[in-house]
């Protein structure tokens, strides 16, 4: 749904909720018919989700919005995964302990099976890695400053062994998904087996549906509830009726109308964390030599075009806080490098410096990147529009092709709505993920928006392999200004993570990778 123009960089929040209130009653009246929410209510043992992108895998290699983690993990698991206090817990494995500069060693679980009843093996571990290394466009494989060598010791034991220190791969290998040797495969899986204490029961992957079922070979606790559905209802005026209704027990990514249709109403409960995500107007580093974006004076100057206070306010409704860095203050390690700063004088002054006229751009983006993403997109047309530079907006529907424009094998474009996680809870994460590109990933278009800055590279590559914990936040420091002084953004922020659910749903723990634990999750008659 598009929103009224962004005029005089206020919009009135009373003419977004009742937008947001006429949009509900269209719904409720069947006049959206293409916005109807699921039919039926939950069964007593049935957990039902609605999430506000469709999940088109329960594998992570190429792509992990925020609550794709609670049904991913459901059904895969990894050895480790992020505890609630954001520190690695064991999962499949009950020891990783580095044990020398670039040697972890790990011990499997005794008896752990996946859900057919077949043994965990070492040769699962060793495949998955070289899985998730050889798949192009990896999400996970940017994460990772190298990928470990399996050694086996034992039947259960092997090691992880490295050229040059991780010192934080009991972290990083909370993303990587284990899966039998025999039906991994370097691409997104849409079949297999897992470990979970889920089971897939049905599945259509075009339509972002999922049924599962408690998995009876658990190695671990078992589930709480039997059966969990999950949807795919990109309208959020959908997702809230639903929830209204009690048609599903669970929707995420709420926007701040939505909280506050929510708030105080009997049956809905609310839940809140800070956030491990970072949201960008990225630019495109795969602009020619001579563009005016490869100039870091233009890139500057459109950063003081956007009026991030107004964002903040009159758009997000303090739902988020502007970026003070190039990682979110949540993070550990992270450094404040500067603030992004509205003047659009100096803005016209910058564009002229750089003999930059009649600059044209266009902004890409998906539907439901982050909550109020359209009105975001739409105010930074008029701002833009200020200081004389046009722009177009393309907006791209889930499950369609964007990942192709991003990786620069589609059309072109100027900057980027997207959001960024970092899955372990550290800064090194996030910056190796998004700013450690080479020129030979790049290649295969493994670099985020083609951002590849040796200088850079070489500072979060001595910062990422620093064993000495003193030193590494020192490196990370650097690494994070340098960052900042190549100007990636024209403007971030920081989320909160938000979800809402009916009153029968105990149990759900949200954390700030906006997932939670989906075996914890009860159900009240």
């Amino acid at each position: 749904m598009m929103t009224a123009p962004f005029a005089g960089h206020e919009i009135s929040r009373r003419s977004l909720l009742q937008f947001g209130a006429a949009a509900g009653f269209l719904l409720g009246t069947g006049a959206l018919t293409g916005c109807a929410g699921p039919t039926g209510l939950p069964g007593a043992d049935t957990l039902t989700l609605a999430l506000n992108r469709s999940l088109v895998s329960l594998d992570n290699k190429l792509n992990q919005f925020d609550a794709a983690v609670t049904v991913q993990r459901a059904v895969r698991q990894a050895l480790t995964a992020i505890g609630p206090e954001i520190k690695p817990v064991p999962v499949l494995a009950d020891r990783f302990e580095m044990t020398g500069d670039t040697q972890w060693t790990v011990r499997l679980r005794e008896g752990i099976r996946y859900s057919d009843g077949s043994p965990v093996t070492i040769e699962d571990v060793s495949t998955a890695l070289k899985m998730y290394r050889q798949v192009q466009g990896s999400f996970v494989a940017g994460f990772f400053p190298e990928f470990p060598t399996v050694v086996p010791v034992d039947g259960r034991t092997f090691t992880l062994e490295s050229e040059k220190p991780i010192p934080i791969l009991d972290a990083l290998m909370s993303m990587i998904l284990i899966t039998p040797a025999a039906q991994n495969k370097p691409e997104e899986l849409q079949t297999g087996v897992g470990t979970g204490p889920y089971v897939v029961k049905k599945f259509n992957r075009g339509a972002g549906t999922y049924s599962l079922q408690r998995n009876p070979n658990y190695w671990g606790e078992p589930a709480a509830i039997e059966n969990v559905e999950v949807r795919f209802l990109p309208e959020e005026s959908s997702r809230v009726i639903a929830l209204r209704s009690g048609e599903v027990d669970v929707i995420d990514t709420i926007t701040p109308d939505s909280r506050e249709q929510l708030a105080g109403l009997p049956g809905v409960v609310l839940k809140e964390a800070s956030s491990l995500r970072l949201n960008q107007i990225f630019y495109n580093f795969r602009k020619p030599a001579g563009h005016p974006l490869s100039d870091v004076r233009v890139r500057q100057a459109l950063s003081h075009a956007v009026n991030g206070e107004a964002l903040v306010k009159d758009v997000m409704v303090d739902s988020v806080t502007q970026a003070e860095g190039v990682t979110p203050s949540s993070l550990f390690g992270y450094t404040r490098t500067g603030s992004y700063v509205y003047n659009p004088a100096k803005a016209k002054q910058m564009l002229k410096e750089a003999g930059v006229t009649d600059l044209k751009l266009k902004i890409i983006w998906e539907t439901g990147e982050f909550p109020s993403d359209t009105s975001v997109m739409e105010a930074l047309v008029e701002m833009f529009g200020d200081i004389g530079v046009a722009a177009e907006l393309q907006q791209f529907e889930p499950g369609g092709n964007i990942l192709a424009w991003r990786q620069g094998k589609a059309g072109d474009w100027d900057l980027l709505g997207n959001g960024f996680p970092s899955p372990t809870g550290l800064a090194i994460t996030m910056l190796q993920g998004m700013y450690a590109g080479t020129a030979e990933k790049e290649k295969t278009r493994d670099t985020y928006q083609g951002y590849v800055v040796p200088s850079v590279t070489a500072k979060i590559t001595a910062a990422s392999s620093e064993v000495d914990p003193v030193r590494r936040e020192k490196l990370l420091a650097e690494a994070q200004q340098a960052v900042w002084d190549t100007w990636p953004c024209a403007w971030a922020f920081v989320p909160k993570s938000v979800l809402a659910h009916t009153d029968r749903v105990q149990g759900l723990t949200l954390s700030a990778n906006n997932s939670y634990p989906l075996a914890d999750v009860r159900l009240e008659s």
